[in-house]
C-alpha cells in the first residue's frame, strides 16, 4: 500500500507522461474517464464508469474522507493487470447540479513535450493553456465549442480577444497571479456576461512548466456554476425575506419590504399593488371608474423598487390609486388567482396595452423585456398583485423564477393579511376610544386643568388608560385617573364601561370611598358572572383608579385610590410632595374597602394625577420613576400648567415607554366671601321667614333680582322640609359661581326622595315644586347628616 502524502506543495499542475483526468460523482462513483486515464491504468471507459473510485486504489482503505475536501498528495493506484502505480493526485471540487458537488481527480507527473499531451482531450469542462504572455497555447474540445470557432483560429490569440469573458482584465489578473506565484487557485467565482446572458464561472488555474517552447504558463479550467449560483441566491433571497418581511404591522411598510427584497435579485423593477380588499388607511379603497365601465377593482401602490435611481418605470407613487385596464393580465390574475408569466413582454399593437397607452410608452422607452405578475392571496382572499419586470437583465423570467416569486409573495401575503386585520381592529379600537374618552374637560370654578394622553404605540395604539374631570354639585369637582388592564379593542371597551359607571356613581354625589366601593362590587359581580357562564372573559379583569373631590369653598380635597399610584401635590411655593393616600386594592377584587383622606389645599396648588406608564420602566423600579417625576415638577412657583405638563411628559425618554400614559394636572381655585353666604337657624318654622328674607337681600346685592321669585320659592321649600323632618340646627348657604346654588344642611340621614303627591296628600309637593323650578337638584351625604341642593342658571351677562 502506498503512502498518502498530504503536503500542500504537490508540484506543477501538469507533469510528465501519463497525466490523466477523471470525475467522481457525489456518491463516489466514476462519472468521467479520459483516454489518458485509460493509457495510464489500462481500463477502458466502459469498465470504470459507475464503478466506485476507491476500487482503483492499491489499498482501498486509504480512500476514506477523500471526497469531502480538496487535497493533493501522492497515492498508489492499481492497474488493470494488477500492478501498483505511484502517482501524485490533485482532487478539486466541482459544483454540480442542484447544489451537489462533483470531484475532479487529476494526475500530476512529469511534463509532456506539448500541453495537449498532458491535458485530457475529452475533459467535459472548458480548459485552456496560456503562455507567459497570456496567449492561448492550447484548448480542449469543450472550450472550442464554447467559442464557436475552430481550435486553430484561437491558438496564439491573446486573452483580451476571448469571447468567453466580458471582463478579461479580471481574468488576466488571476492568471498572472498564478503565473508569478506558482500557487494554484481553485474555484474562484467570476460573474461574466457571454454573448447571450450573464453567467457565473468557477475558475481554477494551475501552473504549467512547458506551455510553449519550454516557457512556463498556466492552465485554466472553467466550470459553469450559474445554476448553482442562482440556487444559492434564491435560498439567500428566501432567508432574507424571512428576516425582513413581516417585522411590522404596517401594511404599506410590509409591501415596501417585499418590493425591496425582490430587487435586484429576482427583478429589476417591482411594484406591490394592493386591491380594494385592503385598507391602507382609515378608509377603505375606492373603486376605479376611469374607463366608465365600473366594477374595476382599485389598486393602490403599496410598494415600489427599482435598480434605477428615481424609479422612472413607475407611473404612480406609493399610496396613490393605480389605473388598470378592465381586460389586462392584472384583472386576470385577480380573477383566477394564478400567476401571469410573459417571458417576452409584447408591447405591439393588438394587445391589452392598446387600452393603456401610458404604460405601453413607458415599457418601450425603458426597454422592459419580461413580465411576471403574481397574485397576493392569503386565507382565501386576494389582497393584490406583485408585478415583476426585467429591463437590464436580458434573461427572461422562467418557471423557476415564477416558483421563487410565488413562494416569496405567499410568505409576505400572510404578513400583509395580519397587518390588514390589525389595521381594522386598531381603527375600530381607536374610534371606540376616541368616543369614550372625554373630548372637552372643564374644571368650572374649582380648578384649571390640562391633560395629555400618550399611547405606547407611536402610531396611535389603544390602551385602557382614562382620565376625567366631573363637575359636581356646589361648585365641587371630581378628578379621576384610571387604568384598565390590557390593550386593544377589549381594553378600550372595558375602559368605556368603567368610565361610564364612574360618571354615574359620581352623579349620585357619593364620597370617593363610596364611589370606588360600588365600582369594585360592580366589576367583581361582572367577572363572577362570566366565570359561572364558562365563557372567555370579555369584561375587566382588573383596573386601578384614583378619585379626588375638591371643594373650592372649603379649599379641601378628599382622595381615595384603588391600587393606583399616589397623586403629587405642588403647592404655590413650588414645593413638591406625594399625598399620603391609602393604596387600597385594585378594582374588581371585591374587597369594597377603601379609605379616604382629606387635605387642605392653598389656592394655586397643583394636583398631578397620572397612570403607572409614566413612572414604570422595564429596568427600573417605581421609586426611581416617582423621584424623576417630582424633580420634573420642581420649577419656579406659579409656573404655567402647560409648562408643568410638558415637563412631566418630558421625563419619558425615547424608547423607554412600554405602556400608555395619561396625565391630568389641576390648579386649584377658590370662591371668596363675595360668592358664598350662609345662615344658621334652629329647627323652628318661625325662623324660616327671616332667613328667607335675608337670602333675598343677598340676591339683590349680587344683582340677581331676576332669580328672586324662583330662588325664594326653592329656599322656602327646602327650609320647610328640613324644619319638619330634621333634627338639630339647619343651615342655608348660597353659592354664586357659574350657577346659583341653594343648599340646606341638616343633621338628618333620611334619604331625599321625590314623589308625586295625590290630590288629597299634604306631603310630597315641596320637592316637586323644586324640581320644576331648578335646573338641577339633589342631595348628598355630609359628615354630620345630609345636604339638599338646587341650582338655578344665572342670567346672561352675570
Amino acid at each position: 500500500m502506498a503512502d498518502l502524502d498530504t503536503a500542500s506543495d504537490a508540484g506543477p499542475a501538469f507533469g510528465n507522461a501519463g497525466a490523466a483526468l477523471a470525475v467522481v460523482g457525489p456518491v463516489g462513483t466514476v462519472t468521467r474517464w479520459t483516454d489518458a486515464a485509460w493509457q495510464l491504468l489500462g481500463y477502458r471507459a466502459e469498465e470504470v464508469l459507475g464503478r466506485p473510485a476507491r476500487t482503483l486504489l492499491a489499498s482501498p482503505s486509504v480512500a476514506r474522507g477523500w471526497f469531502e475536501n480538496e487535497w493533493s498528495g501522492r497515492v498508489a493506484l492499481r492497474r488493470r493487470d494488477g500492478q501498483a502505480v505511484g502517482v501524485s493526485l490533485r482532487v478539486s471540487a466541482l459544483p454540480g447540479a442542484e447544489g451537489t458537488v462533483d470531484w475532479l481527480v487529476s494526475v500530476i507527473g512529469a511534463a509532456e513535450s506539448t500541453p495537449a499531451v498532458s491535458v485530457a482531450e475529452n475533459c467535459p469542462f472548458p480548459m485552456a493553456v496560456w503562455d507567459s504572455q497570456l496567449r492561448m497555447a492550447w484548448l480542449n474540445e469543450a472550450l472550442a465549442r464554447a467559442y464557436g470557432s475552430s481550435r486553430e483560429e484561437r491558438l496564439g490569440r491573446p486573452l483580451e480577444e476571448s469571447p468567453l469573458y466580458a471582463d478579461t482584465g479580471q481574468v488576466g489578473a488571476l492568471l498572472r497571479q498564478v503565473l508569478e506565484t506558482g500557487v494554484p487557485m481553485i474555484d474562484h467565482e467570476l460573474d461574466q456576461r457571454d454573448r447571450r446572458r450573464r453567467r457565473t464561472y468557477a475558475l481554477s488555474v494551475y501552473p504549467v512548466e512547458n506551455a510553449r517552447d519550454g516557457e512556463p504558463g498556466v492552465c485554466s479550467l472553467n466550470v459553469d456554476v450559474t445554476s448553482s449560483r442562482r440556487a444559492r441566491e434564491r435560498v439567500t433571497l428566501l432567508s432574507r425575506a424571512g428576516t425582513r418581511i413581516g417585522t411590522t404591522l404596517d401594511i404599506m411598510q410590509t409591501a415596501q419590504d417585499l418590493a425591496d427584497v425582490l430587487v435586484p435579485v429576482l427583478a429589476d423593477y417591482v411594484t406591490i399593488d394592493l386591491a380594494d380588499a385592503v385598507e391602507v388607511g382609515d378608509q377603505p379603497l375606492a373603486r376605479l371608474g376611469a374607463t366608465g365601465e365600473g366594477g374595476i377593482p382599485a389598486f393602490h401602490r403599496g410598494g415600489v423598487a427599482s435598480i434605477h435611481e428615481g424609479i422612472p418605470e413607475s407611473l404612480w407613487p406609493r399610496g396613490e390609486p393605480v389605473f388598470v385596464p378592465p381586460h389586462s393580465p392584472f384583472i386576470e390574475v385577480l380573477s383566477s388567482g394564478r400567476s401571469h408569466l410573459e417571458p417576452v413582454l409584447d408591447a405591439s399593437p393588438g394587445t391589452w396595452l392598446d387600452h393603456d397607452p401610458r404604460r405601453r410608452e413607458r415599457i418601450i422607452t425603458l426597454g422592459m423585456r419580461s413580465l411576471l405578475i403574481v397574485p397576493i392571496h392569503a386565507r382565501g382572499e386576494i389582497l393584490g398583485v406583485a408585478v415583476l419586470v426585467r429591463t437590464e437583465n436580458p434573461v427572461p423570467f422562467d418557471e423557476n423564477d415564477r416558483l421563487v416569486a410565488e413562494e416569496l409573495v405567499s410568505r409576505a401575503a400572510l404578513s400583509l393579511d395580519n397587518a390588514r386585520r390589525y389595521a381594522r381592529e386598531h381603527t375600530a379600537a381607536l374610534t371606540l376610544q376616541r368616543d369614550l374618552l372625554p373630548r372637552h374637560l372643564s374644571g368650572g370654578s374649582a380648578v384649571h386643568v390640562v391633560w395629555r394622553y400618550l399611547p405606547s404605540d407611536t402610531r396611535g395604539g389603544v390602551g385602557g388608560d382614562w382620565f376625567d374631570v366631573i363637575q359636581l354639585s356646589s361648585a365641587r369637582v371630581a378628578l379621576v385617573v384610571g387604568d384598565v388592564v390590557g390593550h386593544g379593542l377589549n381594553a378600550a371597551a372595558s375602559m368605556g364601561r368603567v368610565r361610564t359607571a364612574m360618571i354615574t356613581l359620581a352623579a349620585l354625589d357619593l364620597p370617593p370611598a363610596g364611589v370606588l366601593a360600588n365600582l369594585d362590587d360592580l366589576l367583581a359581580r361582572l367577572a363572577a358572572e362570566e366565570v359561572e357562564a364558562q365563557t372567555m372573559p370579555t369584561t375587566i379583569m382588573g383596573a386601578t383608579c384614583l378619585y379626588i373631590v375638591y371643594d373650592p369653598v372649603s379649599h379641601r380635597c378628599t382622595a381615595a385610590r384603588a391600587g393606583h399610584p399616589p397623586p403629587v401635590l405642588v403647592d404655590p411655593s413650588g414645593a413638591v410632595t406625594l399625598l399620603d393616600v391609602p393604596p387600597g386594592a385594585p378594582l374588581g377584587v371585591g374587597t369594597r374597602t377603601f379609605e379616604a383622606v382629606e387635605h387642605e389645599l392653598s389656592e394655586g396648588s397643583v394636583l398631578v394625577l397620572y397612570t403607572d406608564g409614566l413612572i414604570e420602566t422595564r429596568d427600573r423600579d417605581i421609586d426611581f420613576g416617582l423621584n424623576r417625576l417630582c424633580c420634573a415638577l420642581t420649577q419656579r412657583p406659579g409656573a404655567p400648567l402647560e409648562d408643568l405638563c410638558s415637563a412631566v411628559v418630558g421625563t419619558i425618554t425615547t424608547g423607554e415607554q412600554s405602556d400608555d400614559v395619561a396625565v391630568l394636572l389641576a390648579r386649584t381655585r377658590s370662591l371668596g366671601p363675595e360668592q358664598v353666604m350662609g345662615w344658621e337657624l334652629a329647627a323652628d318654622a318661625a325662623a324660616v321667614a327671616s332667613v328667607r328674607a335675608a337670602a333675598v337681600r343677598t340676591l339683590a346685592d349680587w344683582g340677581l333680582e331676576r332669580l328672586v321669585p324662583a330662588a325664594e320659592q326653592i329656599i322656602g321649600e327646602l327650609l320647610a322640609n328640613a324644619v319638619l323632618h330634621a333634627v338639630g340646627p339647619v343651615q342655608l348657604r348660597l353659592i354664586r359661581h357659574q350657577v346659583l346654588v341653594c343648599e340646606v344642611f341638616d343633621r338628618s340621614l333620611n334619604t331625599l326622595r321625590a314623589r308625586s303627591a295625590g290630590p288629597t296628600d299634604e306631603d310630597g309637593r315641596g320637592l316637586a315644586i323644586v324640581a320644576t323650578l331648578a335646573s338641577r337638584f339633589g342631595s348628598r351625604e355630609t359628615p354630620n347628616g345630609k345636604c339638599v341642593w338646587a341650582e338655578l342658571p344665572l342670567p346672561r351677562g352675570r
